[in-house]
C-alpha cells in the first residue's frame, strides 16, 4: 500500500510540473507584440506631448505588459479629451486617431452638427478574456486593446454605447458609423450583439488573427455616410466641458518596481525601436478646464507606410476598404 501511494504522489508531481511549465510557458509575451512595438516606436509616430506621456516599462505579471506604455489624457491631436487617463502600448495609439479623427469625428459633425469632445475609454488590464478565470490572455494585458464605453460632443450631450445603440435615431446612426468604421483600423472589433460581454462597449484591439482576418462583430445593416471629403484636421487640444474630472486608470501601475515618469517639464526617457533611450522634452500640461495660454507643438498624424509586405510585418494594419455589414 505505501509502495502504491508512493507511486500515486510521484504521478501527481509530475503531471503539476508538466502543468506548471505548460502555465509558464504561456504566461511569456509572444515574440511578435515586442517587435511591433519597436517597430511603431521607431516609426515616429507617436510623439511625447503634454496628453501623451511615455512610462516605466510594465513587466508583468506573467506574459502582461509592453516595452513602453504610454498614459494618454487625451487623442487626435489633442482634441478628444479623456475621461481616465488610460494605458496604452505605441501601436494603440495611432491606430486610436486615425479612427477618431477620419471617422467618429466626422460623424459627429454630420449627424449632431457638434464637434467630439471627449470619449470614456478602457485600457490596460493584467487579465483573460472576458475576465475568465481561466483562458486567453486579453489584449488588454498588453496595452493593445481599448474599450469605448461613450462620446461626449462639444454642447454636452453624452452618447453611452450601451443605451445609445437603440436609442434617438442620431445615436443609433452615430454609433453605428463609429463601429462599421472601426473595422478600417483594428483587427477586432466588438460590440453590442456580438456576445453577452459586449453590450454595453466597443472592444477595438490589434490582435493577430490566422490568416491575417479581421474579426468584426456583429453583423449590421448599415449604409456609412462618412466620406473623405467629410475629414478636417483637429485644430488642436481645446478645453473639455462634459468630462472635465479625470480619473487616472495608471496610478496602480505606479508601485516601486514601475516608478513614475518625470515630472511635467523634465526630460524623460522613451524608448526607441533599437532599445536605447531617447531624451525628449516634456510639453508643459494643458488645462482641460480652461483655455492654455499657449498650445503645445504637435505633429500631424502621418500616413500609415504602404502595404509592402504581410501585415504582419507593418507596425499597423493597412486600412481596408469597408463592405456592408460590418465585416472588413
Amino acid at each position: 500500500m505505501s509502495a502504491r501511494m508512493t507511486r500515486q504522489a510521484l504521478v501527481v508531481l509530475v503531471l503539476l510540473g508538466l502543468a506548471g511549465c505548460s502555465l509558464f510557458r504561456f504566461g511569456q509575451r509572444a515574440p511578435w507584440r515586442d517587435e511591433v512595438e519597436r517597430q511603431c516606436l521607431s516609426s515616429g509616430l507617436v510623439k511625447v506631448t503634454a496628453y501623451t506621456e511615455p512610462m516605466r516599462e510594465i513587466d508583468g505579471p506573467g506574459g502582461c505588459g509592453m516595452q513602453q506604455p504610454f498614459r494618454i489624457s487625451a487623442l487626435a491631436e489633442g482634441s478628444v479629451g479623456l475621461k481616465s487617463r488610460a494605458v496604452l502600448a505605441c501601436p494603440m495609439l495611432p491606430a486610436l486617431d486615425r479612427w477618431l479623427i477620419e471617422v467618429v469625428q466626422p460623424a459627429a459633425r454630420l449627424y449632431y452638427g457638434q464637434e467630439l469632445a471627449g470619449v470614456n475609454v478602457g485600457s490596460y488590464a493584467c487579465r483573460n478574456q472576458n475576465n475568465a478565470t481561466f483562458g486567453t490572455k486579453s489584449e488588454h494585458s498588453y496595452g493593445n486593446a481599448a474599450d469605448i464605453m461613450s462620446f461626449a460632443l462639444a454642447d454636452g450631450h453624452i452618447i453611452p454605447v450601451e443605451k445609445g445603440w437603440r436609442g434617438m435615431q442620431a445615436d443609433q446612426n452615430f454609433l453605428r458609423e463609429a463601429f462599421i468604421g472601426s473595422c478600417r483600423y483594428f483587427t477586432t472589433v466588438l460590440g453590442p450583439g456580438s456576445d453577452m460581454f459586449h453590450y454595453n462597449h466597443f472592444h477595438l484591439d490589434l490582435a493577430r488573427h490566422q490568416n491575417g482576418r479581421v474579426i468584426c462583430k456583429p453583423i449590421i445593416k448599415f449604409e456609412p455616410r462618412v466620406t473623405p471629403d467629410m475629414i478636417r484636421k483637429p485644430s488642436g487640444p481645446r478645453p473639455l466641458q462634459p468630462m472635465q474630472e479625470q480619473e487616472d486608470q495608471s496610478e496602480e501601475f505606479e508601485d516601486a518596481s514601475q516608478p513614475p515618469s518625470a515630472p511635467n517639464g523634465t526630460q524623460q526617457a522613451m524608448r526607441t525601436g533599437n532599445g536605447a533611450p531617447t531624451s525628449l522634452q516634456q510639453s508643459p500640461p494643458v488645462g482641460w478646464g480652461a483655455a492654455s495660454p499657449q498650445a503645445p507643438s504637435f505633429t500631424p498624424i502621418p500616413p500609415l507606410p504602404p502595404v509592402t509586405g504581410s501585415p504582419s510585418s507593418l507596425p499597423l494594419p493597412p486600412v481596408r476598404p469597408p463592405r456592408l455589414g460590418g465585416i472588413y
